[in-house]
C-alpha cells in the first residue's frame, strides 16, 4: 500500500511564517517523522509540495493504481479551489483533508472547504499531528 502526501501553496514556508499559527516545525520535519512512521507501518510513501494548483491536480491524476490514499492539505487552494475538488471527486481514490491550524476558528472565509464533500474526512486543528492522525486514519482506511 502506497499513501500520497500533497501540501499547497506557501507550507514549504513552515516554521517561519506564522508560527503563532502554524508553529515551529518545518514541512521537512513532517515528512521526515511521517516517513518513519511509514517504514515501521510497512507501507509506501510519497511527500510532495507546489504553490501551483495544476501541479496539485496533476498529482491527484495520477494517482489511480499507484496510491491507496491521498492525504491533502491544500491550504489556500480549500478555499477557493473547484479544480482540486472535481480531481479529487473524478480519480475516486479516497482523500482525507488535513489543516495545520483550525480552519473553523480562523478568519470567515476559512471555514468554507471546497474540498471537504469530496473527501473521506478532514483534520484540523492539531498542529503537525493533524498529519500523523491523517496518516493512522489512512491506514485504517486501506484496512477495511
Amino acid at each position: 500500500m502506497n499513501i500520497l502526501f500533497l501540501n499547497g501553496p506557501n507550507l514549504n514556508l513552515l516554521g517561519q511564517r506564522q508560527p503563532e499559527i502554524y508553529g515551529r516545525t518545518t514541512l521537512a520535519d513532517i515528512e521526515a517523522k511521517l516517513r518513519e512512521k511509514a517504514t515501521k507501518a510497512g507501507v509506501g510513501f510519497d511527500f510532495r509540495q507546489s504553490n501551483h494548483e495544476g501541479e496539485l491536480v496533476t498529482w491527484i491524476q495520477q494517482a489511480p493504481g499507484k496510491f491507496a490514499v491521498i492525504v491533502l492539505n491544500a491550504a489556500a487552494y480549500t478555499h477557493t479551489s473547484v479544480a482540486l475538488r472535481d480531481s479529487i471527486s473524478a480519480v475516486g481514490v479516497p482523500t482525507i483533508e488535513v489543516h495545520l491550524s483550525n480552519i473553523h476558528a480562523r478568519e470567515e472565509f476559512r471555514h468554507r472547504s471546497l474540498i471537504a464533500a469530496v473527501c473521506k474526512g478532514q483534520i484540523v486543528g492539531f498542529g503537525e499531528s493533524s498529519y500523523y492522525l491523517a496518516f493512522e486514519a489512512a491506514l485504517q482506511l486501506t484496512a477495511s
